[in-house]
């Protein structure tokens, strides 16, 4: 059925104490697609392939919803190899800087380290439709402050702030 414990409530401890994460997907026009409630000591990017997978929108005509976006910006969070295989697997163009980390070790490599991955800086800009989004939805007192105390009751009520933007919009 669930995780026991604070866990399996979306409950955990981070820097700023007991607390949860939002992870979502939005469209271009940042309306959420896509909402998962996680502890919050859970990194970000072990949501990354679970957010997008569960995008359903729905075509105007006959057919299946459509599951795939044409393209993907995110921030230094997501950028590792298995978030980048996951984009290339499913042919989703993406702009994700690379860590410094990560570019000084490819470096240090020289030849065999292979090429650095594309960044377009002019689509990087737009990433903050991601942003926008979580902050549109913390505008509702009941999910900025989250009173439920169960994850299945938060995430209802994070659903329908969400429904309230795309009703706005």
């Amino acid at each position: 059925m669930g995780q026991r414990g604070a866990g399996g409530e979306g409950l955990g401890r981070s820097r700023g104490g007991f607390t949860t994460k939002l992870h979502l997907s939005p469209d271009g026009r940042c309306r959420p697609l896509s909402l998962i409630v996680t502890p919050g000591q859970q990194a970000d990017c072990t949501q990354f392939t679970p957010a997008p997978e569960k995008i359903r929108a729905p075509k105007p005509g006959p057919g299946r919803p459509r599951k795939k976006p044409d393209s993907l910006a995110a921030d230094k969070a997501y950028s590792n190899g298995p978030c980048r295989e996951y984009l290339r697997r499913r042919g989703i163009r993406h702009t994700i800087p690379e860590k410094v980390d990560s570019q000084t070790a490819r470096l240090r490599k020289g030849s065999r380290s292979g090429r650095p991955p594309g960044f377009d800086e002019e689509r990087y800009k737009k990433r903050n439709t991601i942003e926008r989004p979580i902050n549109r939805l913390k505008q509702h007192r009941a999910v900025a402050t989250r009173h439920d105390k169960r994850r299945y009751v938060y995430l209802g009520t994070t659903t329908a702030a969400a429904l309230v933007i795309w009703l706005r919009t």
